[in-house]
């Protein structure tokens, strides 16, 4: 299994670009889910989703905690403390 984890923004496209990964593994033959994870929503605050493709079915339901792949949208991010949610 493949797992991605993206960060960025609201507004940024986190959520959209997860949904269109999943969409085009599922388009190749693959099972691929995504899903989000922000709390209240609103433009510009930290967002964070996560996108699983593999060749079985997907019954793992929790956030990707370590990915693959990480891709990070806005790297004022990157300076955040460890111990938050994101």
């Amino acid at each position: 299994m493949f797992q991605i984890r993206i960060h960025g923004r609201g507004g940024q496209g986190v959520v959209t670009g997860a949904e269109m990964l999943s969409i085009a593994a599922f388009e190749q033959g693959r099972h691929a889910q995504a899903f989000p994870s922000f709390g209240s929503e609103r433009t510009g605050a930290p967002v964070v989703a996560f996108c699983r493709i593999a060749e079985r079915e997907i019954r793992l339901r929790e956030p990707v905690m370590a990915p693959d792949a990480l891709i990070v949208q806005d790297p004022t991010l990157l300076h955040r403390s460890t111990s938050s949610r994101d």
